[in-house]
């Protein structure tokens, strides 16, 4: 499997855990184009930046971060929460979001990145 030039926008608030993930998407081919580590500026890059999928955690500094799932969601990107947060704490229109959950090593991104990129996005309706 190979995620060769996969372009990656890094939304994560806790700068070691952002720095491990790009040291672990290098790692599998993949080049990180954006970080964000708050909504409104995660917003923005979503807006502007050109990428293949985002990695999601789900608290940012405090604040859930659904817009931005809604801003990806809106455009038709995919991407995966990354959260210590089950899933029982997504409302059900995101349920079938792609997760991961906090510690996992790189292999297990290796394979919810590459399971990603060979699904179609399905785009709908943002949160309430």
């Amino acid at each position: 499997m190979t995620l060769d030039g996969t372009k990656v926008l890094l939304v994560e608030d806790e700068g070691m855990i952002a720095m491990l993930l790009k040291s672990m998407l290098a790692s599998i081919g993949c080049n990180v184009v954006g970080t964000a580590a708050r909504v409104p500026d995660a917003i923005n890059k979503v807006g502007t930046l050109s990428f293949d999928v985002a990695l999601l955690d789900l608290n940012l500094a405090g604040t859930l971060s659904y817009p931005v799932a809604d801003a990806l969601r809106l455009r038709g990107m995919k991407f995966i929460f990354v959260t210590s947060y089950g899933r029982a704490s997504l409302p059900p229109e995101m349920h079938d979001t792609p997760m991961l959950s906090k510690p996992f090593v790189v292999g297990q991104l290796e394979q919810a990145l590459a399971a990603l990129r060979d699904t179609p996005p399905s785009p709908s309706s943002p949160t309430p």
